[in-house]
């Protein structure tokens, strides 16, 4: 039998897209993790409706959680209510999928453009990571005779972008420009870097992955790649993540990205 991804996991963002798929495919892995926690912002909205009823279809295992990454009072709410759900014991992975992106040449980007993809994409994570530090720690503890860093033992993965490479910047550029987007990714990718070294002490791995150019809402009907192959690829890589990956930026096939 294959082994468990994790037992327990949350997944922000899962109302669509690459967040949805990565909550089916959990589910739906030959050994799924015993606990689900799908994030979305509104979970009662038309939006929301596929991933309700795949959470029905699975109900002993996925449970919708209210989360807007924006909103402090409503992620405090969240990290209380999965904590409750968990009875006692920690959260092994958690992966901040919630993410925006405007179309953002020079010209057509603002003061507001900036600190509102900068503030889903960034201090979102940031604020997720510090209220369920706790939980992840929790479950850190869970393997005491265990120095080694993985994802059934505890992390954060932050699902990042190609774009967010300062060093690849000239090769494609031209062709997306996206000033919010790519500006906030970079920064993203830092928080990664500082959560690494910080949550090492912890036991806890942290990484930047990018999902590769995708046929979503966001990554538009022209992208070379379907939801479905992007998880598949990104579950590979999460089930084989060990320390020396914690604090690395790499794709859906396992190869790393120059930040």
């Amino acid at each position: 039998m294959a082994s468990r991804i994790c037992d327990s996991v949350l997944v922000t963002g899962s109302n669509r897209g690459i967040g949805l798929e990565l909550v089916r495919q959990l589910v739906d892995s030959p050994t799924p993790p015993v606990q689900i926690f799908a994030g979305c912002r509104d979970p009662n909205g038309q939006r929301s409706q596929d991933l309700q009823e795949l959470a029905q279809k699975h109900r002993d295992v996925i449970t919708v959680v209210q989360l807007d990454t924006t909103s402090p009072t409503s992620i405090a709410e969240a990290s209380k209510l999965v904590e409750t759900k968990l009875k006692g014991k920690g959260l092994n992975l958690i992966i901040n999928n919630a993410g925006v992106n405007i179309p953002g040449s020079l010209a057509e980007t603002g003061k507001q453009e900036m600190v509102d993809v900068y503030t889903t994409n960034v201090v979102g994570p940031m604020l997720i990571a510090k209220d369920f530090h706790p939980l992840l720690c929790k479950a850190a503890a869970q393997f005491p005779h265990q120095t080694s860093m993985s994802c059934s033992r505890s992390a954060i993965i932050n699902v990042s972008t190609l774009l967010s490479s300062i060093t690849t910047c000239p090769e494609n550029f031209s062709v997306s420009p996206m000033y919010p987007y790519r500006v906030s990714k970079a920064a993203l990718n830092m928080l990664t870097r500082c959560l690494s070294e910080d949550l090492k002490k912890d036991g806890i791995l942290v990484m930047s992955l990018h999902p590769g150019w995708v046929q979503t809402e966001m990554g538009g009907p022209k992208a070379p790649l379907t939801t479905a192959e992007s998880i598949s690829g990104m579950m590979k890589v999460i089930t084989s993540l060990t320390e020396k990956d914690t604090g690395t930026l790499l794709d859906w096939e396992g190869k790393n990205i120059p930040w």
